[in-house]
């Protein structure tokens, strides 16, 4: 896969993907889980509140980039911030 840039940061990326993934499925099978509705008004699971996260969490990073708010390992601390408000509240 010599095409690929496959740095570091990219496999540890990659890499916290595969193992939330593998962890949320667990998650369901051991623990089922019912909906609940939060603020945004409609029926959300565990696997919905980490899309939610997930995409919420790439929309930072790149408001981050565009407005060079500074360095981007600050952005992970929004993320992080970004990710518990919304597997609390919604």
């Amino acid at each position: 896969m010599a095409w690929m840039a496959w740095t570091t940061p990219t496999a540890i990326f990659f890499i916290v993907i595969a193992s939330l993934l593998v962890t949320f499925t667990l998650l369901a099978i051991k623990f089922p889980e019912t909906p609940r509705t939060g603020v945004l008004g409609f029926e959300t699971t565990r696997g919905d509140r980490l899309f939610i996260t997930l995409l919420g969490s790439a929309f930072i990073n790149l408001i981050w980039l565009g407005l060079e708010a500074g360095p981007q390992p600050y952005a992970l601390l929004v993320c992080l911030i970004y990710a518990g408000g919304v597997f609390r509240w919604v």
